[in-house]
């Protein structure tokens, strides 16, 4: 991993984009608690451990993932991670993380990542894409410092999301700590990736209800069993959300083509 001097920020800067302080709170960990909230997380790991394909001990770089999610997991695994966070108090859920020297924490701007380029195995970043107002430039600055892949996540309106503007309000209610996000179509994420030289090589749809729902709910044998036959009839895959997408330089892609 190179860190490169002449990007290097102060620790409490006044930067545009800090989608991933909300996230890393413990406001936001709530959403996620109790026996659904973890089935939740584990459909999250697990495919993106699927989509990952490169084995421990690939450097990755979590982008706005102080809130553990999967920086905490993978590291336990044996992978070399560095979570990367807009201010110092992303860093709290990872606290024994950190202490044990299981991964690295960065504070700085995530539209001007401090690395050089091509740094990283793996660049992740979830939950950033939909709240990122910048959102094709973070793209393009999580394609700079990755060398093999870029695993993003981001809501689809090709999918029951789609109605979820106009139940913002009901959301809110029941979620109490819902804010605003932007739904992708998924021509215009392959376009901005493209931009950028590089190409979607596998995609995963999480589910196919909407997860407020499965929040509602509070049973998680019920949630699993319907998002089971959900999948199993081909429903996630045509219109599940949020989605997974792994993304590979274009060179790469087309050398793995011609070897086949």
């Amino acid at each position: 991993m190179n860190f490169s001097p002449s990007h290097r920020v102060e620790r409490s800067p006044p930067f545009p984009e800090t989608a991933d302080i909300e996230t890393a709170s413990e406001d936001y960990a709530r959403r996620f608690a109790g026996p659904t909230g973890a089935w939740m997380l584990e459909v999250q790991e697990r495919l993106t451990r699927r989509l990952l394909r490169q084995p421990p001990p690939a450097t990755i770089l979590d982008v706005g993932g102080g809130h553990g999610q999967l920086a905490v997991p993978l590291a336990r695994s044996g992978y070399s991670v560095t979570v990367f966070g807009s201010a110092d108090s992303c860093r709290r859920r990872l606290e024994s993380l950190l202490s044990e020297g299981h991964a690295q924490f960065v504070v700085g701007h995530v539209l001007d990542l401090p690395f050089e380029n091509a740094s990283f195995d793996v660049v992740l970043a979830f939950r950033m894409l939909t709240h990122c107002g910048a959102w094709e430039q973070l793209v393009a600055e999580l394609c700079r410092v990755a060398r093999r892949a870029v695993i993003v996540d981001y809501p689809t309106s090709q999918s029951l999301n789609a109605l979820a503007p106009s139940f913002f309000n009901t959301k809110k209610r029941i979620e109490l700590n819902t804010r605003t996000w932007r739904l992708f179509r998924h021509a215009e994420v392959r376009a901005a990736f493209e931009r950028a030289g590089w190409r979607r090589s596998r995609m995963a749809a999480q589910f196919f209800l909407p997860m407020v729902l499965h929040r509602v709910l509070r049973r998680r044998g019920l949630s699993a069993a319907m998002e089971t036959l959900c999948r199993s009839v081909g429903l996630t895959w045509l219109a599940g959300s949020p989605v997974i997408a792994r993304f590979e330089p274009e060179g790469a892609l087309r050398l793995e083509s011609s070897r086949k």
